[in-house]
């Protein structure tokens, strides 16, 4: 077995590039419905102006109130291919040591923790998409089972970058997500962005340039963010004028949302 990875290492790589995904594709759906048929591998979302049919989609696993169910032990005994991301988890967890992606089914409840079915089934989902590089989900809820998709259509890849969408994902999702290391995250989701990253002053800032922007990510003492500026950039990497950049973002996350 390789060094051990733990799940939150995961979740952390995996939250912020989730979170746009996830943004962009309710954006898309708007009030909707879904169906799908597992046999014929046809997943469809039905909406008031359009309906989007996936025939390429990955069943993640189950979850009720009790218990979340990987898909590769539904004793429904799914077609191979349907659930052939959720084996590929389960194999990176045996070779690194992550409990949460081999147990067949897991309770809910952690300690004191009640979560959602919802909430479990989106985090393990984006445990998912790090490890198999499908990083748009859907999560139904069918006779009181949330059913957690990795799905693949043309309209839900993300457009290119934008300074205004960078912050926008960045200053929701530092207040609104678990995040255990919020500088790995933040460094991780710029990356996967195409962005080139840079540590600087003993890892309290993080400067990153690229796709027509610059910006700085400030961490305090605590390793939380403190201050984020996000820009326009020349060619010369100076800032255009303040009717072209996005404002600085004041995205100190919250005291309830502290670690």
């Amino acid at each position: 077995m390789s060094e051990p990875v733990p799940l939150t290492r995961l979740l952390d790589d995996a939250s912020l590039l989730s979170l746009e995904h996830r943004l962009h594709v309710e954006e898309l759906l708007g009030a909707h419905r879904w169906q799908a048929d597992m046999e014929a591998r046809r997943l469809e979302f039905i909406g008031a102006d359009s309906t989007f049919v996936c025939t390429d989609f990955h069943l993640v696993g189950t979850a009720d109130g009790d218990t979340w169910l990987w898909a590769w032990a539904n004793p429904w005994g799914f077609a191979p291919p349907l659930i052939a991301v959720a084996k590929m988890v389960r194999e990176f967890g045996a070779r690194y040591g992550v409990a949460e992606l081999t147990a067949a089914e897991m309770p809910i409840a952690l300690g004191k923790a009640a979560p959602e079915p919802h909430q479990v089934a989106t985090l393990l989902a984006d445990a998912a998409k790090v490890i198999s590089g499908h990083w748009s989900s859907y999560c139904g809820v069918t006779d009181d089972t949330c059913v957690a998709f990795l799905v693949e259509h043309p309209e839900f890849e993300l457009p290119a970058p934008t300074a205004e969408g960078l912050a926008r994902v960045l200053a929701h999702g530092v207040n609104a997500l678990p995040l255990t290391d919020y500088r790995r995250a933040i460094q991780s989701y710029l990356s996967r962005r195409g962005l080139v990253t840079e540590f600087l002053e003993n890892y309290r800032l993080l400067e990153f340039t690229g796709a027509g922007m610059t910006g700085t990510v400030e961490f305090d003492v605590a390793g939380h963010v403190a201050n984020l500026e996000v820009g326009v950039s020349t060619d010369d990497f100076a800032l255009l004028a303040e009717q072209e950049s996005v404002h600085p973002v004041d995205c100190r996350p919250e005291s309830a949302n502290s670690h």
